[in-house]
């Protein structure tokens, strides 16, 4: 964890997506990230991590459902959702804390 721990002690507000592969509503979430990341660019960094290859990462953070959707400023968290969201419902959360 300590790469994830540099990138979230950033400058620069990281949002992390638990998600799993079998996951319908993660495989959903995808685009509207990748729309997202469009839009925001440099104002946000995007990490994409998986629940079954990061098992100790799930458990630390008490990941129970994907997709779990978690802001991060300067190292601390600042929004936490689970389940997925349309991208302008997450646009709108998200200029509260960019």
């Amino acid at each position: 964890m300590g790469k994830f721990q540099e990138i979230i002690a950033g400058d620069t507000p990281v949002l992390v997506d638990f998600f799993a592969e079998w996951c319908g509503p993660c495989k959903m979430m995808k685009p509207v990230l990748e729309d997202l990341k469009r839009k925001l660019g440099d104002k946000i960094v995007i990490l994409k991590v998986d629940i079954d290859k990061n098992e100790p990462m799930a458990a630390a953070f008490r990941i129970q459902s994907v997709p779990t959707l978690m802001l991060w400023k300067k190292g601390q968290i600042a929004w936490r959702q689970s389940g997925a969201l349309p991208l302008h419902e997450l646009e709108q959360i998200l200029s509260a804390y960019l």
